[in-house]
């Protein structure tokens, strides 16, 4: 008989949600969140879909299902159908039937889930965006204790030069088991600075790995065709692109990246907001900052950021946020056809 199971994966426990669509019957079970587990139970079992919520288990267990040869869907719990509100009960068992109940009435929001190897892709970039941000962490907290002294720093790149840190290191810092009382900031000064080295040391290993990557993939030697547009962009851009063939136009491209605007309509009231924000933050942010530099290096782009913002520098950001929805767009183009960068003609601005 055929069956559909929908899995709510837990940290520990996972619950199993079996619906047998003939009998309308329900079984569930409880087991160990491990590989052995859930295969012993999707082969005894064998249904005809499998249903399960993004999650950091997610990927192996679709890694399993594919192996398996079993059908598989992963269900997005930021999609409007599946907020459910004003419940008066919720519990894993809940949360698995409900994945069955949604799929049933073809309304259950799914995400695309790439291959093992685009996965690893995007955790290497993803790891690296937050060492970045351990750095700068750390240097605004040297800042703060340099400025709680009554202290100054360069301003800028200045401050974090070798030479620069090196003298920080000379005439302020101590090792904290030799402060005294009233200069137990140099002792955290001290411990900073050796944690922002080799910080630098990791970010440059991350970035050699990266560099070799990005070399041997084809997908960022075509994105890096583009003026304006570096490495670490590139291998943002075709890590979450992943099949550009998932997208049917460039609206779909432009709403997973969240830079499309929100939309309120009633009636006669037809009112666009700021962008959604939905979808991958990183691919958005680098996307955002890569347009701002690429008003220097990009005819194109400095056309496009003029015709929208009329010369106005309030309207600048909003510019800005147009020419990254429209650079993904360009991106997109470029990797389902293979083809590389070439400069596309800008519409006259209206009189």
């Amino acid at each position: 008989m055929a069956t559909i199971l929908g899995i709510d994966l837990g940290k520990f426990k996972s619950v199993f949600c079996v619906f047998c669509e003939e009998t309308g019957e329900i079984r569930y079970s409880t087991l160990a969140t491990s590989e052995k587990m859930f295969r012993e139970f999707l082969i005894r079992e064998t249904p005809s879909m499998t249903l399960f919520e993004v999650s950091t288990a997610a990927g192996w267990v679709y890694d399993l299902c594919r192996e398996l040869g079993l059908a598989c869907q992963v269900a997005n719990p930021l999609g409007e159908a599946w907020q459910w509100k004003k419940v008066k009960r919720k519990t894993d068992r809940d949360d698995a039937h409900k994945l069955i109940r949604l799929y049933l009435l073809n309304e259950l929001p799914t995400v695309h889930m790439p291959d093992a190897e685009v996965r690893g892709d995007r955790a290497v970039v993803g790891f690296r965006q937050r060492l970045i941000e351990r750095r700068t962490a750390i240097c605004n907290h040297i800042r703060a204790l340099f400025q709680a002294q009554g202290l100054e720093l360069p301003a800028g790149h200045e401050a974090w030069t070798k030479d620069a840190l090196r003298q920080w290191r000379k005439t302020f810092a101590r090792p904290l088991f030799k402060c005294g009382p009233c200069d137990l900031w140099r002792g955290l000064l001290h411990t900073e600075l050796m944690l922002l080295e080799d910080l630098q040391k990791q970010i440059a290993l991350v970035d050699k790995t990266l560099d070799a990557k990005g070399k041997a993939n084809e997908r960022v030697r075509l994105l890096r065709t583009i003026p304006g547009v570096g490495p670490r962009t590139a291998e943002v851009v075709a890590a979450y692109m992943d099949d550009p063939h998932r997208f049917a136009n460039a609206r779909q491209v432009s709403a997973y990246a969240g830079l499309v605007p929100r939309q309120f309509q009633s009636g006669t009231i037809d009112h666009k907001g700021r962008i959604t924000k939905r979808g991958p933050a990183y691919l958005r942010k680098i996307l955002v900052e890569c347009a701002w530099m690429m008003r220097r290096y990009n005819s194109w782009a400095a056309g496009v950021v003029e015709r929208i913002s009329r010369g106005q520098k309030g309207r600048l950001k909003s510019a800005v946020v147009a020419l990254a929805r429209k650079l993904l767009v360009r991106c997109w183009a470029m990797l389902r056809k293979g083809q590389p960068w070439a400069v596309p003609e800008i519409a006259p601005a209206a009189a």
